[in-house]
This record gives C-alpha cells, structure tokens and sequence, in this order.
C-alpha cells in the first residue's frame, strides 16, 4: 500500500513522501491516526495545495518538542525505591513511573515515548531515552536512590 506522509515518521520518512508500507499498518494505524493519506492521485493533489499548511503545522510541532526538550535537560530525575542488600530494588523503575515523575513536575510526556533501554533493578545512575520528536531525542539520566523506611 502507497500513503503520503502528513508527518514525518521514524524509519518510514518525512512529511509529503510517498512511500510504501504493509497494508495492515496504513490502515489501522497510519491513515485512521491522521499520519498519512492513501496515494491515490485525488489525495495527491489535495496534498500539494495544503503542503504548507502540513509544513508550519510540522514546525510548531517540532518547535515545541524542542522547548520540552530544553524543560527536560534542566530537570534531574531522582527516583527513590525500597532495595533490598544488594542494591537490588524490590521491583523496578518503568517508563511509566518516569513519567508520572515528569507529570508531578507539569510536564506531559507520555510513556510511550520514553526508552528504558534496559530494565532498571539497581541503585545508581541509569540511562533513558526520550523521543520527543522523530528530530528531538534526549538521552536522560536517571539516578535511583535507596527509600528511606
């Protein structure tokens, strides 16, 4: 199946491309998400008459993950878990206790968009990745501390 990107997308392309992706993921996640539009020679056109209207709205889009990119550098994450002897914690932190710890500070960044690039079961310093925006990733340090009981 054939879309035109409205956005730019991760690994597919940016915004105006034609590109060719499986059925399935064009339509159920795509199209009905607003990422693209089929490539039938109707959409094509209405494409190129709205192309700067998509365009400034990209920029916005991209200027804004930029200013919560500058919010999130400024933040230190200190996560404070009950561990065990060996600094292991009783469970672990997540993507989504990051991001009720950014939620309690007033920013919304969703869990989806934060990397755990490998799970978190330790005290000390660990590293996330948060993609704010296909341009926009910031790789985070998270310093877990042991709770106090």
């Amino acid at each position: 199946m054939e879309v035109i990107l409205l956005e730019k997308i991760g690994k597919i392309g940016n915004l105006g491309e034609v590109v060719k992706v499986r059925s399935g993921y064009g339509r159920n996640f795509l199209i009905p998400q607003g990422k693209a539009l089929p490539a039938t020679s109707e959409n094509k056109s209405v494409f190129e008459a709205q192309r700067a209207d998509y365009e400034a709205r990209q920029a916005e889009i991209l200027a804004d993950a930029e200013t919560l990119a500058a919010k999130v550098d400024e933040v230190s994450v200190v996560m404070k878990r009950p561990a065990g002897a060996m600094d292991k914690l009783f469970g672990s932190v997540t993507s989504a206790d990051i991001a009720v710890f950014y939620k309690d500070l007033g920013l919304n960044i969703p869990r989806n968009i934060i990397d755990v690039l490998t799970p978190i079961r330790t005290l000390g310093e660990h590293q996330v990745r948060v993609r704010l925006h296909p341009d926009v990733v910031r790789v985070i340090s998270i310093q877990v501390e042991r709770a106090v009981k």
